[in-house]
């Protein structure tokens, strides 16, 4: 009896069905409105189940989350389905996964682009979340045509108009504080380190070796929905060790010399990231110099090392990147040409002939 009428006037359904590993099983769901949506819901339960691409992508997306339960963390999951709910899913939701077409795909682009005043990497982030379905459905469902190779893809992941200060605008900025504060030793960190700001908010004192001038970072924090969460981070490149300045090591031990019986494996900076975006935002304006997110320390860092000529591989360890592509990807332009070098080494080389 796939579908049923109860007392009350709603509708069930009951039926067997085969998953995908070819089990056969037995599912039972009650209060549909008519019949049709109960057989409707039968229908495209057992296409889920066997994993068929005739199947919605709203319904697939429920697999791919399942498939992704253990390699995605709590944040990122929380950002990719807010992404695919409000922008993918009223657009594609109710196609077949094996249907939709290129077409559609552009389509969809260019409702994104004249519906939104999204940037060039918000952009590119939709997209790479539509691509990330349909590489899963091909790569582990046997999807035969992935439409996502045959479009070019929107926006752009090379943001090369990356905000930072100078080491004259990060001064200003760094005089609204009051030296020796919490506040104050936070930015220093983030500055003369170009760690990420949920890697500072999860440093304890067992982080820090202050006889050799060592930063330990294997954790970050953040606060979801009024819950702190401490976990592993970014990616495995992220856990590293950071050499630390001198000056700056006499700046940390000042402050943990206040600290009186601070238990080591608490959180030294006890405040949210949200709580530390705004504070930040409070001595912007204080200083008066440009507007930059937490985020940008990190790339201010990043810039005055190669101001100060250090090559990509030793930043490439300093801020964590995967490999040296997401460093010459990111900040390779900041870096000064050489063509002009080899032009002048050119000229010198013709003009010592000319002197033969």
């Amino acid at each position: 009896m796939p579908a049923y009428k109860e007392k009350d006037g709603t509708w069930s359904s009951s039926f067997h069905y085969t998953d995908w590993t070819g089990a056969n099983k037995r599912k039972h769901k009650r209060k549909f409105k008519t019949k049709k949506q109960a057989l409707d819901y039968e229908a495209e339960f057992k296409l889920a189940a066997r994993a068929d691409m005739s199947m919605k992508l709203k319904n697939f997306v429920t697999i791919y989350f399942s498939d992704k339960a253990n390699e995605l963390k709590v944040r990122s999951k929380k950002n990719k389905e807010y992404m695919i709910q409000a922008y993918l899913i009223p657009f594609f939701g109710e196609k077949p996964m094996n249907e939709i077409t290129a077409a559609d795909i552009i389509a969809w682009q260019n409702e994104v682009q004249s519906s939104n005043n999204f940037s060039a990497s918000y952009l590119r982030m939709l997209q790479n979340q539509l691509t990330a379905l349909f590489t899963h459905a091909e790569r582990i469902y046997g999807l035969k045509d992935n439409p996502c190779k045959r479009v070019k893809k929107m926006g752009n992941s090379d943001d090369r108009s990356l905000n930072f200060w100078t080491i004259e605008e990060y001064s200003k900025f760094i005089d609204t504080f009051e030296i020796g504060s919490m506040h104050h030793l936070m930015f220093e960190i983030l500055f003369w380190t170009g760690i990420r700001e949920g890697e500072l908010l999860a440093l304890t004192m067992n982080d820090i070796d202050l006889a050799l001038q060592k930063l330990n970072i294997n954790k970050t924090f953040y606060r979801l929905e009024g819950e702190d969460i401490i976990t592993s981070p970014k990616t495995k490149n992220s856990i590293r060790t950071i050499d630390l300045p001198t000056f700056l090591v006499k700046e940390i031990q000042s402050y943990l010399e206040k600290l009186y019986r601070f238990p080591s494996d608490e959180r030294l900076f006890a405040i949210s990231d949200r709580a530390l975006q705004m504070l930040m935002k409070r001595h912007i304006q204080k200083a008066g110099v440009k507007n930059i997110r937490v985020h940008d320390l990190r790339h201010s860092h990043c810039a005055y090392l190669i101001h100060q000529g250090v090559q990509p591989l030793i930043i490439k360890e300093r801020l964590g990147h995967k490999d040296i592509k997401v460093t010459l990807n990111t900040y390779g332009h900041l870096y000064p040409s050489e063509q002009r070098k080899v032009a002048s080494l050119l000229d010198n080389l013709q003009s010592e002939r000319g002197n033969q």
